[in-house]
Protein backbone atom coordinates (compact mmCIF):
# COMPACT_ATOMS: atom_id res chain seq x y z
CA UNK A 1 0.00 0.00 0.00
CA UNK A 2 1.20 3.60 -0.47
CA UNK A 3 1.83 5.81 1.82
CA UNK A 4 3.26 9.32 1.67
CA UNK A 5 4.75 8.53 5.34
CA UNK A 6 6.92 5.62 4.11
CA UNK A 7 9.99 6.97 1.88
CA UNK A 8 10.14 5.90 -1.76
CA UNK A 9 13.92 4.49 -3.12
CA UNK A 10 14.92 5.11 -6.58
CA UNK A 11 15.64 1.54 -7.91
CA UNK A 12 16.01 2.65 -11.61
CA UNK A 13 18.89 1.30 -13.09
CA UNK A 14 20.95 3.31 -16.14
CA UNK A 15 20.88 0.16 -18.38
CA UNK A 16 17.75 -1.94 -16.94
CA UNK A 17 14.33 -1.45 -16.75
CA UNK A 18 13.28 -1.35 -13.30
CA UNK A 19 10.83 0.23 -10.82
CA UNK A 20 10.50 3.29 -8.70
CA UNK A 21 10.22 0.95 -5.42
CA UNK A 22 6.63 2.17 -3.91
CA UNK A 23 5.95 0.28 -0.56
CA UNK A 24 3.33 -2.34 -0.84
CA UNK A 25 1.95 -5.29 0.42
CA UNK A 26 3.44 -8.69 0.46
CA UNK A 27 1.19 -11.08 -1.80
CA UNK A 28 -0.34 -14.19 0.54
CA UNK A 29 -2.62 -16.23 -0.14
CA UNK A 30 -6.40 -14.97 0.60
CA UNK A 31 -7.65 -15.77 3.60
CA UNK A 32 -11.48 -16.19 2.98
CA UNK A 33 -11.52 -15.99 -1.53
CA UNK A 34 -13.92 -13.53 -2.34
CA UNK A 35 -15.92 -13.53 -5.46
CA UNK A 36 -14.92 -10.29 -7.45
CA UNK A 37 -16.56 -8.47 -10.03
CA UNK A 38 -14.54 -5.70 -12.21
CA UNK A 39 -17.01 -3.94 -15.08
CA UNK A 40 -14.38 -2.33 -17.33
CA UNK A 41 -11.27 -3.86 -19.16
CA UNK A 42 -8.98 -0.65 -19.61
CA UNK A 43 -6.56 -0.34 -17.62
CA UNK A 44 -6.83 -0.56 -14.11
CA UNK A 45 -9.96 -3.15 -14.44
CA UNK A 46 -7.40 -5.92 -15.71
CA UNK A 47 -4.51 -5.06 -13.74
CA UNK A 48 -6.71 -5.41 -10.23
CA UNK A 49 -7.76 -8.50 -11.40
CA UNK A 50 -4.54 -10.26 -11.83
CA UNK A 51 -3.23 -9.15 -8.72
CA UNK A 52 -6.73 -10.57 -7.25
CA UNK A 53 -6.11 -13.11 -8.68
CA UNK A 54 -3.01 -14.01 -7.35
CA UNK A 55 -3.93 -13.33 -3.96
CA UNK A 56 -6.36 -16.24 -4.75
CA UNK A 57 -9.82 -14.56 -5.05
CA UNK A 58 -12.09 -15.26 -8.20
CA UNK A 59 -12.44 -12.55 -10.40
CA UNK A 60 -15.03 -11.54 -13.11
CA UNK A 61 -13.96 -9.30 -15.95
CA UNK A 62 -17.23 -7.57 -18.17
CA UNK A 63 -16.62 -5.64 -20.62
CA UNK A 64 -19.16 -4.06 -22.98
CA UNK A 65 -17.16 -4.46 -26.20
CA UNK A 66 -16.49 -7.06 -28.44
CA UNK A 67 -13.52 -7.39 -29.60
CA UNK A 68 -11.74 -6.50 -26.65
CA UNK A 69 -9.21 -3.65 -28.07
CA UNK A 70 -7.67 -0.52 -27.40
CA UNK A 71 -8.61 2.79 -28.32
CA UNK A 72 -6.31 5.68 -28.53
CA UNK A 73 -2.49 6.09 -29.43
CA UNK A 74 0.74 6.88 -27.28
CA UNK A 75 0.54 7.39 -23.35
CA UNK A 76 3.47 8.29 -20.81
CA UNK A 77 3.78 5.29 -18.06
CA UNK A 78 5.50 7.47 -15.35
CA UNK A 79 7.92 5.66 -12.22
CA UNK A 80 4.59 5.03 -10.50
CA UNK A 81 2.64 3.23 -13.24
CA UNK A 82 6.31 1.45 -13.75
CA UNK A 83 6.22 0.30 -10.31
CA UNK A 84 2.79 -1.28 -10.22
CA UNK A 85 3.84 -2.74 -14.08
CA UNK A 86 7.16 -4.17 -11.80
CA UNK A 87 4.41 -5.79 -9.32
CA UNK A 88 2.86 -7.59 -12.10
CA UNK A 89 5.48 -8.83 -13.47
CA UNK A 90 5.14 -6.93 -16.62
CA UNK A 91 7.64 -3.99 -16.38
CA UNK A 92 10.18 -5.65 -18.61
CA UNK A 93 8.16 -6.61 -20.95
CA UNK A 94 6.80 -3.16 -21.22
CA UNK A 95 10.18 -1.92 -21.19
CA UNK A 96 11.10 -3.85 -24.63
CA UNK A 97 8.20 -2.38 -26.19
CA UNK A 98 8.01 1.72 -25.11
CA UNK A 99 10.34 4.03 -25.67
CA UNK A 100 12.43 5.86 -22.64
CA UNK A 101 11.81 9.41 -22.52
CA UNK A 102 14.19 11.55 -20.45
CA UNK A 103 12.76 15.07 -21.39
CA UNK A 104 9.65 17.22 -21.55
CA UNK A 105 10.24 20.35 -24.15
CA UNK A 106 7.88 22.95 -24.67
CA UNK A 107 8.80 26.15 -27.08
CA UNK A 108 5.89 28.76 -28.89
CA UNK A 109 5.80 29.09 -32.95
CA UNK A 110 8.18 31.80 -31.83
CA UNK A 111 11.29 28.80 -30.67
CA UNK A 112 10.80 30.29 -27.11
CA UNK A 113 11.61 27.67 -24.42
CA UNK A 114 8.41 27.46 -22.31
CA UNK A 115 9.49 24.07 -20.49
CA UNK A 116 12.39 22.15 -20.10
CA UNK A 117 11.64 18.91 -17.57
CA UNK A 118 14.08 15.96 -17.12
CA UNK A 119 13.65 13.48 -15.06
CA UNK A 120 16.74 13.36 -13.29
CA UNK A 121 15.63 16.49 -11.91
CA UNK A 122 13.48 14.03 -9.96
CA UNK A 123 16.27 11.44 -9.26
CA UNK A 124 19.19 10.43 -10.77
CA UNK A 125 18.75 7.68 -13.79
CA UNK A 126 14.94 7.97 -13.71
CA UNK A 127 12.75 8.14 -17.12
CA UNK A 128 9.14 8.11 -18.55
CA UNK A 129 8.48 5.29 -20.78
CA UNK A 130 6.11 6.16 -24.17
CA UNK A 131 4.20 3.65 -24.69
CA UNK A 132 1.72 2.80 -27.62
CA UNK A 133 -2.17 2.09 -26.05
CA UNK A 134 -2.27 -0.97 -27.87
CA UNK A 135 1.32 -2.10 -26.11
CA UNK A 136 -0.47 -1.48 -22.56
CA UNK A 137 -3.51 -2.82 -23.07
CA UNK A 138 -2.54 -6.33 -24.75
CA UNK A 139 0.00 -6.83 -22.06
CA UNK A 140 -2.24 -6.14 -19.12
CA UNK A 141 -5.07 -8.15 -21.19
CA UNK A 142 -2.83 -11.31 -21.71
CA UNK A 143 -1.89 -11.24 -18.13
CA UNK A 144 -5.76 -11.46 -16.74
CA UNK A 145 -6.06 -14.38 -19.37
CA UNK A 146 -3.60 -16.13 -18.31
CA UNK A 147 -4.92 -15.94 -14.54
CA UNK A 148 -6.90 -18.98 -14.23
CA UNK A 149 -9.18 -17.53 -11.25
CA UNK A 150 -9.76 -14.61 -13.99
CA UNK A 151 -12.57 -15.33 -16.50
CA UNK A 152 -13.09 -12.25 -18.73
CA UNK A 153 -16.78 -11.73 -20.56
CA UNK A 154 -16.42 -9.46 -24.06
CA UNK A 155 -19.76 -7.76 -25.37
CA UNK A 156 -21.27 -7.81 -21.76
CA UNK A 157 -23.31 -4.45 -20.56
CA UNK A 158 -23.82 -3.89 -17.10
CA UNK A 159 -26.78 -2.09 -16.92
CA UNK A 160 -27.63 -1.72 -12.88
CA UNK A 161 -25.31 -2.74 -9.71
CA UNK A 162 -27.46 -3.59 -6.73
CA UNK A 163 -26.36 -3.48 -3.21
CA UNK A 164 -27.39 -6.05 -0.38
CA UNK A 165 -25.61 -6.01 2.87
CA UNK A 166 -23.99 -8.82 2.81
CA UNK A 167 -23.13 -8.83 -1.62
CA UNK A 168 -23.49 -7.30 -4.97
CA UNK A 169 -25.70 -8.68 -7.69
CA UNK A 170 -25.53 -7.14 -11.41
CA UNK A 171 -27.92 -6.79 -13.97
CA UNK A 172 -27.43 -6.51 -17.92
CA UNK A 173 -29.22 -5.20 -20.37
CA UNK A 174 -30.37 -8.19 -21.66
CA UNK A 175 -31.70 -8.74 -17.99
CA UNK A 176 -29.34 -11.54 -16.81
CA UNK A 177 -28.67 -11.48 -13.36
CA UNK A 178 -25.11 -12.48 -12.51
CA UNK A 179 -23.72 -12.27 -8.74
CA UNK A 180 -23.53 -12.63 -6.05
CA UNK A 181 -20.37 -11.00 -5.37
CA UNK A 182 -18.27 -10.03 -2.15
CA UNK A 183 -17.13 -6.90 -4.46
CA UNK A 184 -17.81 -4.71 -7.09
CA UNK A 185 -14.88 -2.62 -9.01
CA UNK A 186 -16.04 -0.15 -11.36
CA UNK A 187 -13.31 0.77 -13.85
CA UNK A 188 -15.50 1.87 -16.72
CA UNK A 189 -13.79 4.97 -17.37
CA UNK A 190 -14.62 8.53 -17.76
CA UNK A 191 -17.84 8.24 -18.89
CA UNK A 192 -18.80 5.75 -16.78
CA UNK A 193 -22.58 5.23 -16.58
CA UNK A 194 -22.64 3.13 -13.68
CA UNK A 195 -21.21 5.62 -11.13
CA UNK A 196 -24.85 7.30 -10.64
CA UNK A 197 -26.21 3.89 -9.22
CA UNK A 198 -23.45 4.50 -6.48
CA UNK A 199 -24.06 6.70 -3.35
CA UNK A 200 -21.37 8.77 -4.38
CA UNK A 201 -21.90 12.80 -5.27
CA UNK A 202 -19.52 13.36 -8.75
CA UNK A 203 -19.26 16.31 -10.52
CA UNK A 204 -18.13 15.74 -14.42
CA UNK A 205 -16.94 18.16 -17.35
CA UNK A 206 -16.34 17.93 -20.26
CA UNK A 207 -13.31 20.15 -21.15
CA UNK A 208 -14.15 22.35 -24.30
CA UNK A 209 -10.62 21.37 -25.93
CA UNK A 210 -10.14 18.07 -27.60
CA UNK A 211 -7.44 16.11 -29.65
CA UNK A 212 -6.79 14.28 -33.26
CA UNK A 213 -4.30 11.85 -32.52
CA UNK A 214 -2.13 10.04 -35.20
CA UNK A 215 0.32 7.17 -35.00
CA UNK A 216 3.35 6.95 -37.27
CA UNK A 217 6.92 5.40 -38.01
CA UNK A 218 9.09 6.67 -35.50
CA UNK A 219 12.24 8.99 -37.03
CA UNK A 220 15.50 8.43 -36.59
CA UNK A 221 16.59 11.81 -36.60
CA UNK A 222 17.46 12.90 -32.87
CA UNK A 223 15.31 16.00 -32.23
CA UNK A 224 13.09 13.50 -31.16
CA UNK A 225 14.53 10.56 -29.53
CA UNK A 226 13.95 10.57 -26.06
CA UNK A 227 12.07 13.34 -25.90
CA UNK A 228 8.38 14.67 -25.16
CA UNK A 229 7.91 17.78 -27.43
CA UNK A 230 5.52 20.40 -27.50
CA UNK A 231 5.02 23.28 -29.51
CA UNK A 232 2.30 26.13 -28.72
CA UNK A 233 0.44 29.22 -30.53
CA UNK A 234 -0.97 30.91 -27.33
CA UNK A 235 -3.32 28.63 -25.67
CA UNK A 236 -5.62 27.88 -28.73
CA UNK A 237 -3.20 25.69 -30.96
CA UNK A 238 -0.41 22.78 -29.34
CA UNK A 239 1.12 20.69 -31.28
CA UNK A 240 2.42 17.23 -29.63
CA UNK A 241 5.22 14.23 -30.07
CA UNK A 242 5.59 11.09 -27.80
CA UNK A 243 7.69 8.47 -29.03
CA UNK A 244 5.52 5.52 -28.36
CA UNK A 245 7.61 2.24 -29.14
CA UNK A 246 5.92 -0.77 -30.66
CA UNK A 247 2.52 -1.94 -30.67
CA UNK A 248 3.26 -5.34 -30.66
CA UNK A 249 7.07 -7.18 -30.35
CA UNK A 250 7.63 -7.77 -34.18
CA UNK A 251 6.11 -4.17 -35.62
CA UNK A 252 8.21 -1.02 -35.65
CA UNK A 253 8.93 1.92 -33.65
CA UNK A 254 6.05 4.56 -33.66
CA UNK A 255 5.68 8.26 -32.44
CA UNK A 256 1.82 9.26 -31.88
CA UNK A 257 1.28 12.85 -32.76
CA UNK A 258 -1.51 14.81 -31.13
CA UNK A 259 -2.77 18.29 -32.15
CA UNK A 260 -5.31 20.42 -29.90
CA UNK A 261 -8.49 21.67 -30.92
CA UNK A 262 -11.54 23.23 -29.63
CA UNK A 263 -14.26 19.44 -29.58
CA UNK A 264 -17.02 21.37 -31.29
CA UNK A 265 -14.41 22.26 -34.82
CA UNK A 266 -13.80 18.07 -35.10
CA UNK A 267 -16.57 17.65 -37.57
CA UNK A 268 -15.49 20.83 -39.31
CA UNK A 269 -12.31 19.03 -39.04
CA UNK A 270 -13.14 15.63 -40.61
CA UNK A 271 -15.05 17.41 -43.23
CA UNK A 272 -12.06 19.74 -44.52
CA UNK A 273 -10.30 16.79 -45.06
CA UNK A 274 -6.36 15.70 -45.35
CA UNK A 275 -4.87 18.30 -46.73
CA UNK A 276 -6.17 21.22 -44.84
CA UNK A 277 -5.49 19.09 -41.51
CA UNK A 278 -1.69 18.95 -42.51
CA UNK A 279 -1.70 22.40 -43.81
CA UNK A 280 -2.58 23.66 -40.34
CA UNK A 281 -0.37 21.69 -38.38
CA UNK A 282 2.58 22.27 -40.52
CA UNK A 283 1.71 26.20 -40.08
CA UNK A 284 1.90 25.55 -36.69
CA UNK A 285 4.83 23.69 -36.36
CA UNK A 286 7.24 23.43 -39.92
CA UNK A 287 9.06 20.27 -38.46
CA UNK A 288 5.73 17.87 -38.36
CA UNK A 289 6.22 18.24 -42.59
CA UNK A 290 8.89 15.09 -42.33
CA UNK A 291 6.06 13.00 -40.23
CA UNK A 292 2.73 13.74 -41.53
CA UNK A 293 4.08 11.93 -45.63
CA UNK A 294 3.00 8.93 -43.49
CA UNK A 295 -0.56 10.25 -43.04
CA UNK A 296 -2.58 9.26 -45.85
CA UNK A 297 -6.13 9.36 -44.96
CA UNK A 298 -8.09 11.11 -42.40
CA UNK A 299 -9.13 7.67 -41.15
CA UNK A 300 -5.73 7.37 -39.53
CA UNK A 301 -6.75 10.08 -37.00
CA UNK A 302 -8.08 9.31 -33.46
CA UNK A 303 -10.60 12.04 -31.95
CA UNK A 304 -9.90 12.13 -28.34
CA UNK A 305 -12.33 14.20 -25.72
CA UNK A 306 -11.30 14.64 -21.72
CA UNK A 307 -13.24 14.83 -19.20
CA UNK A 308 -12.67 16.22 -15.36
CA UNK A 309 -14.91 14.04 -12.73
CA UNK A 310 -14.08 14.56 -9.45
CA UNK A 311 -16.13 12.35 -6.51
CA UNK A 312 -16.21 12.79 -2.64
CA UNK A 313 -15.36 9.10 -2.51
CA UNK A 314 -14.32 6.07 -4.62
CA UNK A 315 -16.26 3.91 -2.78
CA UNK A 316 -19.57 3.06 -0.81
CA UNK A 317 -20.04 -0.20 0.99
CA UNK A 318 -18.77 -2.78 -1.56
CA UNK A 319 -18.58 -1.12 -4.50
CA UNK A 320 -15.21 0.64 -5.32
CA UNK A 321 -14.35 3.53 -8.33
CA UNK A 322 -11.14 2.99 -9.79
CA UNK A 323 -9.57 4.93 -12.74
CA UNK A 324 -11.35 7.57 -14.46
CA UNK A 325 -14.46 6.42 -13.30
CA UNK A 326 -13.09 7.67 -10.15
CA UNK A 327 -11.22 10.79 -11.28
CA UNK A 328 -11.07 11.70 -14.86
CA UNK A 329 -8.82 14.84 -15.90
CA UNK A 330 -7.04 16.58 -18.53
CA UNK A 331 -4.04 14.57 -20.16
CA UNK A 332 -1.98 18.02 -19.57
CA UNK A 333 0.62 16.14 -16.51
CA UNK A 334 0.06 12.77 -18.56
CA UNK A 335 -0.96 11.11 -15.07
CA UNK A 336 -3.93 8.97 -16.35
CA UNK A 337 -3.31 5.38 -16.70
CA UNK A 338 -0.48 5.89 -14.10
CA UNK A 339 -3.27 6.40 -11.81
CA UNK A 340 -5.37 4.12 -12.69
CA UNK A 341 -2.43 1.90 -12.16
CA UNK A 342 -1.67 3.07 -8.42
CA UNK A 343 -5.69 2.99 -7.63
CA UNK A 344 -5.23 -0.93 -8.64
CA UNK A 345 -2.31 -1.99 -6.84
CA UNK A 346 -3.32 0.61 -3.81
CA UNK A 347 -7.00 -1.12 -3.60
CA UNK A 348 -5.54 -5.22 -4.11
CA UNK A 349 -3.01 -4.48 -1.40
CA UNK A 350 -5.74 -2.66 1.12
CA UNK A 351 -7.74 -6.37 0.80
CA UNK A 352 -4.43 -8.12 1.44
CA UNK A 353 -4.16 -6.28 4.32
CA UNK A 354 -7.67 -5.26 5.68
CA UNK A 355 -10.15 -7.70 4.32
CA UNK A 356 -9.53 -11.10 6.02
CA UNK A 357 -13.07 -11.67 5.46
CA UNK A 358 -15.91 -10.66 3.34
CA UNK A 359 -17.74 -8.69 6.28
CA UNK A 360 -14.82 -6.43 6.17
CA UNK A 361 -14.82 -5.51 2.67
CA UNK A 362 -15.85 -2.30 3.31
CA UNK A 363 -13.94 -0.75 6.23
CA UNK A 364 -11.21 -1.63 3.83
CA UNK A 365 -12.74 0.21 0.92
CA UNK A 366 -12.59 3.26 3.07
CA UNK A 367 -8.84 2.77 4.50
CA UNK A 368 -8.37 2.68 0.17
CA UNK A 369 -10.48 5.43 -0.35
CA UNK A 370 -8.38 7.40 2.75
CA UNK A 371 -5.29 6.17 1.26
CA UNK A 372 -6.21 7.93 -2.30
CA UNK A 373 -7.42 11.09 -1.40
CA UNK A 374 -4.18 13.47 -1.18
CA UNK A 375 -2.31 11.98 -4.32
CA UNK A 376 -5.93 12.00 -6.79
CA UNK A 377 -7.07 15.36 -5.34
CA UNK A 378 -3.49 16.75 -6.11
CA UNK A 379 -3.36 15.72 -9.79
CA UNK A 380 -6.82 16.46 -10.34
CA UNK A 381 -6.55 20.23 -8.85
CA UNK A 382 -2.52 20.98 -10.65
CA UNK A 383 -4.43 19.03 -14.18
CA UNK A 384 -7.66 21.64 -13.89
CA UNK A 385 -5.41 23.86 -13.05
CA UNK A 386 -2.93 23.92 -15.70
CA UNK A 387 -5.33 23.21 -18.52
CA UNK A 388 -6.36 26.28 -19.22
CA UNK A 389 -2.42 27.65 -19.90
CA UNK A 390 -2.37 25.50 -22.87
CA UNK A 391 -5.22 24.38 -24.20
CA UNK A 392 -7.95 26.85 -23.49
CA UNK A 393 -10.29 30.04 -25.67
CA UNK A 394 -8.39 32.28 -22.64
CA UNK A 395 -5.51 33.57 -25.25
CA UNK A 396 -4.13 36.66 -23.11
CA UNK A 397 -2.72 33.80 -20.72
CA UNK A 398 -0.20 32.75 -22.92
CA UNK A 399 1.52 36.17 -22.36
CA UNK A 400 2.48 35.43 -18.87
CA UNK A 401 3.12 31.51 -19.30
CA UNK A 402 5.72 32.34 -21.75
CA UNK A 403 7.75 34.77 -20.16
CA UNK A 404 7.43 33.31 -17.22
CA UNK A 405 7.07 29.74 -16.67
CA UNK A 406 10.60 28.64 -17.87
CA UNK A 407 12.86 31.31 -15.68
CA UNK A 408 10.68 30.19 -12.88
CA UNK A 409 11.71 26.64 -13.33
CA UNK A 410 14.84 27.51 -13.24
CA UNK A 411 14.76 28.18 -9.34
CA UNK A 412 15.60 25.07 -7.73
CA UNK A 413 13.36 24.78 -5.51
CA UNK A 414 10.27 24.89 -8.06
CA UNK A 415 12.18 23.20 -10.94
CA UNK A 416 12.10 20.07 -8.36
CA UNK A 417 8.62 20.12 -7.52
CA UNK A 418 7.97 20.18 -11.27
CA UNK A 419 9.65 17.30 -11.65
CA UNK A 420 8.39 15.42 -8.79
CA UNK A 421 4.75 16.23 -10.52
CA UNK A 422 5.86 14.76 -13.74
CA UNK A 423 6.82 11.68 -12.02
CA UNK A 424 3.60 11.12 -10.42
CA UNK A 425 4.55 11.29 -7.13
CA UNK A 426 2.84 14.51 -6.22
CA UNK A 427 0.06 14.11 -2.68
CA UNK A 428 -0.31 18.24 -2.31
CA UNK A 429 1.44 21.64 -2.94
CA UNK A 430 4.85 21.20 -0.76
CA UNK A 431 4.14 17.37 0.13
CA UNK A 432 5.24 14.12 -1.97
CA UNK A 433 6.05 10.89 -1.33
CA UNK A 434 9.43 10.90 0.45
CA UNK A 435 12.10 10.02 -1.44
CA UNK A 436 15.37 8.36 -0.76
CA UNK A 437 18.38 9.20 -3.32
Amino acid sequence: MISPSIPLRNCLGSRSCRPLALPSAVPVAARQPLRIAIIGCGTAGPAAACLLARLGHHVDIFERASPLRPVGAGLLIQPTGMHVLHRLDLLERACSLGHRINHLIGENTSGRRILDLSYTDFAPQTFGLGMHRGALFSLLLDAAQHEPLVRIHAGVDISHIHQAHTHVTLRTHANQLLGPYDLTIIADGARSHLRTQVQVNAQTTRYAYAAAWCVLPMPTHARWQSTLRQTYRDTRSMIGYLPSGKPAPDAEPTISVFWSLRADKIESLRTAGLAEFERRVIELDPHAAPLLIHLRSMDQLVFATYYDTICDRIHHHRVALLGDAAHAMSPQLGQGANLALVDALNLVDTIALHAPTTEAIPAALTRHDADRRNHVAFYTRASRWLTPWFQSDLAPLALPRDLLMHPLSRIPWIKQQMAQSLAGVKTGIFSSYRFDH
